[in-house]
């Protein structure tokens, strides 16, 4: 048994390099990788744009009821 999960192991460990080395220098890698920083970066100004509206949203409220 124990031969049998060292060997499993050894296995996967080597099909998982094998696929770190296909994503990194495969076909479209570098299309990938700046899409997955496109993603990013689209998330990041989804998330701070939104907070700035609600930033904004409770500041003028305050605001406008603060008058009267």
């Amino acid at each position: 048994m124990d031969l049998k999960n060292k060997t499993r192991k050894e296995l996967e460990t080597k099909i998982e390099d094998l696929e770190r080395l296909i994503n990194k220098k495969g076909i479209g890698s570098g299309y990938l990788s700046r899409a997955e920083r496109l993603q990013r970066d689209l998330n990041l100004a989804v998330i701070l744009g939104g907070s700035a509206a609600l930033l904004g949203a409770a500041a003028w409220t305050i605001y406008k009821f603060r008058d009267e």
